[in-house]
């Protein structure tokens, strides 16, 4: 056969020819074949704004790992990607952009301005990250690529909304939100990210109407919103408060009086046992205003200052008012004290500004209903987490969600389809203006100014980008999917929320398994980020070192659901396998001279290697299967690695050469026939895994047809097990590794031939090492071996090693030279009576033991004991090696 697989290996000069091929060749569009079982995984959109990270990396390669596996399974495979339109994200980049390029801002150019550049921008900018994950290899159907945006799941959001707006499930209403300052809109829990942090404990007094002298005394984290106090709570059990109870307090510095009430809610044993109750800014207190009908007195704007209803206070910023409350608090001499403490303060997710939770009016999804059957989904096994332990996540999240804020103060997004009568007020929710109202039959309507949360959308995506709410075919064929493929960060934002819109909506599950996985950290273990600068671009990657070995760095040492460090020499060592496999596919086709050898030809002239190599090939594909079936693909990943290079190319290929490089052509012919099965075997397990060098080495085998993507995937048949061929190459290979050691703890030459004397535990292992000659005269460099019965038949210098089932011993005159030994020797002894002098000098000299720190004067001594065993140890090898020289 001519090798046309060049010299050296180098990804630049076949990866994207592969990966257009793949594309013009349709490998990645499946279709609708009711005789063929359907797979199918939504890729997590990634936002339009951003770009591959090596989290996208991570995500990706899993998901096409296990795309391509079934693909060649014989499953109608079907990977759909999408983009996220990115609310917050993409807004912030718009209008950034037009403040740079117009000097204007959002509110200058207007609604349909702004969406213009929007869409501009979208169109743009939108594509990068797509052709960064064909770079990485995904094997997507980029012919359904959809966008959270499009009119499809346009269409699908608004018959969401209304569906769950006329069972009642979805209202509008004042209640606690969180508030970024920062992005100027409303965030769903989800969206917040907790973060412990120091701050303080102020102890205030509140003083008793109608009691001079008499206080209550409260301790707050944020003294400025007790500009909102509408009252102080207690609990109904607390005996030091039960006579106040009913009773007002003023409120300082707003000179408001306030209730004393009594709930539940309250701690006796945190803090003073009495809580300042803020309705507007805090959500345990909205809920106990609630209870107490309380008024809700929101006293800040949307930029986090404070408004008018904070008297002396307005237009300061929060933080700034929190100063001045201090001040004067203290002026009047009603702060107590002031503690250190460490809470938790929630950020935006997005800019990382701590979030300021108020009552605002704002549209909402009811989320008990929708949550039962989403617990149960998982209760019951019909979602099942991989790992397991995730599960407890998902399900303590649901079983104490709250109702979920889904309206956002932003232009770019799906806009909330609610219509208002501009003469009577009236809300009508439909897919269009409508022309009328019916309850004061006037004409003129405004629509909702807010867009909804972009989560509502991603919430559908695995049946939306199969067409719903059309009853499509591909949604009948291919949902549910198979996997959701995610991390572990975002099980409270997108898991959970298509579990429980695809039980609303499809009335079945949106995936069978979540297969989690964890976080890419850089080589310390700390998260990469921008503020750190540890980033680490998967396309300088790829172009360096190749999408291959990037993908098999990101796999191998994976294991489901837990974190990862990023190693630059991991990286460098997946490209030597690839080059190690490369190489070793060159030494098989320059030996291979014809391109077709039936197996049946052959199999009778199997040599124990033979025999051993097939059997381990077929125990790996069991065994890799297996691991994939349970998402182990980082196990997968590192079985393929040691079968490759250790089992194939360091032993077998070397165990072949005498056979291949003789004159006998049916040993020849036999071991052409095992190198190129094994190889076929080697691409078609590692192709899910390294795409690209598997299939340009595909290419050149003449013994193959069509491209490995598409080859069927190897088979485990239990019948080729060859466990006695394993046990007998254990022991050959076990023999040759110790003798191997002996050599190179010897300072002894590899290539030095030396002759081998066998004292058996039994005959059959004896059998076995004659008929193995070969390859101790190839791979241990053994020039003869001899059986013996007995200890007495060996020559009384040897090196002894202690093998399975037999004894083995070496000449010590084949391994040393003995003169060059003595001669070594003797200069080390020179070498170490000139420390042990130097040592005893400076110890036994008074100036040194005087000035010299003990510290310094132990380590001399230490020095000297350990130049004084090793010159003893040297003494004694030269005096053995003299009586036998």
């Amino acid at each position: 056969m001519i090798n046309n697989l060049s010299i050296t290996y180098d990804p630049k000069d076949f990866e994207d020819r592969i990966y257009h091929s793949w594309e013009e060749k349709g490998y990645f569009r499946p279709k609708v074949d009711p005789n063929k079982k359907p797979y199918s995984i939504v890729l997590p959109p990634p936002n339009i704004t951003g770009q591959l990270h090596m989290g996208h990396a991570l995500d990706h390669t899993l998901q096409d790992v296990l795309i391509r596996w079934k693909r060649m399974q014989g499953y109608e495979t079907l990977w759909q990607p999408g983009t996220d339109h990115a609310s917050i994200a993409t807004e912030v980049k718009v209008v950034e952009k037009i403040k740079e390029e117009e000097g204007l801002t959002k509110q200058d150019v207007g609604r349909e301005g702004f969406l213009q550049r929007a869409w501009k921008w979208k169109e743009e900018y939108g594509g990068r990250i797509v052709e960064q994950m064909k770079k990485l290899g995904d094997s997507c159907d980029w012919s359904r690529e959809r966008f959270t945006m499009d009119q499809v799941l346009n269409d699908a959001v608004i018959e969401v909304f209304l569906q769950l707006y006329n069972k009642g499930l979805i209202y509008r209403g004042n209640r606690i939100i969180n508030w970024c300052p920062e992005c100027k809109t409303s965030l769903s829990d989800a969206e917040v990210e907790h973060e412990d942090k120091n701050g303080f404990f102020w102890h205030i007094n509140y003083p008793v109407v109608g009691m001079e002298g008499k206080y209550v005394e409260i301790a707050t984290t944020r003294p400025e919103t007790m500009l909102g106090d509408t009252a102080v709570a207690v609990n109904p059990t607390d005996e030091r408060y039960k006579d106040l109870i009913g009773k007002t307090l003023m409120l300082p510095l707003m000179n408001r009086e306030i209730p004393v009430i009594a709930d539940d809610y309250v701690d006796s044993e945190f803090g003073t046992g009495a809580v300042k109750i803020t309705p507007a800014h805090d959500p345990n207190d909205f809920e106990v205003g609630l209870r107490h009908n309380l008024p809700q007195l929101v006293v800040m704007n949307d930029d986090a200052t404070i408004n008018e209803k904070g008297g002396k206070y307005a237009g300061l910023d929060r933080y700034a008012a929190r100063k001045e409350v201090v001040k004067d608090l203290e002026e009047l001499g009603l702060l107590v004290k002031v503690k250190d403490h460490t809470h938790s303060v929630g950020q935006c997710y997005r800019c990382n500004t701590v979030v300021e939770p108020l009552t605002s009016l704002q549209w909402f999804v009811k989320m008990e209903p929708l949550a039962k059957p989403a617990i149960e989904a998982v209760r019951n096994g019909e979602i099942k987490f991989v790992p397991e332990r995730f599960s407890k996540v998902y399900l303590h999240w649901l079983e104490n969600i709250r109702d979920w804020c889904i309206s956002r103060q932003l232009w770019w997004g799906h806009r909330i389809p609610a219509y208002y009568c501009q003469d009577c007020g009236e809300v009508i929710v439909s897919k269009e203006a409508p022309n009328s109202c019916k309850k004061c039959k006037g004409s003129s309507f405004k629509q909702d100014e807010d867009v909804l949360d972009t989560w509502f959308s991603s919430a559908l995506w695995p049946f939306s980008t199969l067409g719903w709410p059309k009853k499509t075919e591909e949604l009948e064929y291919f949902y549910p999917t198979d996997v959701l493929v995610t991390g572990y960060d975002i099980i409270f934002f997108w898991v959970v929320r298509m579990a429980f819109s695809g039980l609303e909506f499809m009335k079945e599950v949106p995936f069978k398994h979540v297969f989690m996985h964890g976080i890419v950290r850089d080589a310390e273990g700390r998260k990469m980020s921008k503020s750190l600068g540890n980033g680490i671009d998967p396309l300088e990657i790829i172009n360096q070192y190749g999408a291959d070995a990037l993908r098999f760095t990101l796999l191998t040492g994976n294991s489901p659901g837990n974190d990862m460090r990023f190693h630059v020499e991991k990286l460098e060592a997946s490209r030597n396998f690839a080059n190690k496999l490369w190489n070793a596919t060159r030494f098989v086709l320059m030996n291979l001279d014809v391109d077709n050898i039936d197996r049946a030809s052959v199999e009778a002239n199997f040599t124990t290697a033979d025999h051993w190599i097939m059997s381990r090939m077929n125990q790996l594909i069991k065994e890799v299967t297996e691991n994939m079936d349970r998402f182990e693909l980082g196990l997968a990943a590192q079985k393929l690695y040691d079968f490759i290079w250790s089992e194939y190319c360091d032993w077998y290929i070397e165990l072949t050469k005498p056979r291949l490089y003789g004159e006998n052509q049916e040993n020849r012919k036999t071991v052409q026939y095992t190198l190129t099965y094994i190889l076929e075997n080697i691409l078609k397990l590692l192709h899910p895994f390294m795409p690209f060098i598997t299939e340009e080495i595909w290419g050149t085998l003449a013994t193959v047809k069509g491209d490995v993507i598409v080859s069927p995937w190897p088979q485990y048949n239990e019948g080729e097990v060859n466990y006695k061929a394993e046990e007998e190459m254990n022991l050959i290979m076990g023999i040759i590794k110790s003798i191997r050691n002996v050599k190179a703890e010897m300072n002894v030459a590899p290539s030095r031939k030396a002759k081998m004397a066998v004292l058996p535990s039994k005959a059959e292992v004896g059998e076995i090492i004659e008929g193995a000659k070969q390859y101790f005269f190839t791979l241990a460099n053994i020039s003869e071996i001899q059986l013996v019965d007995s200890k007495e038949e060996i020559p009384a210098d040897s090196v002894s090693i202690v093998a399975e089932g037999a004894e083995i011993f070496l000449p010590l005159e084949d391994l040393i030279d003995f003169e060059k030994e003595i001669e070594r020797l003797e200069k080390e002894k020179q070498k170490l009576e000139g420390e042990i002098k130097r040592v005893v000098g400076k110890l036994s000299n008074e100036g040194f033991l005087k000035k010299a720190p003990e510290k310094l004067i132990e380590e001399e001594r230490e020095k000297q004991t350990k130049y004084q065993q090793m010159l003893d140890t040297v003494l004694e090898r030269l005096a053995s090696l003299k009586g036998k020289a």
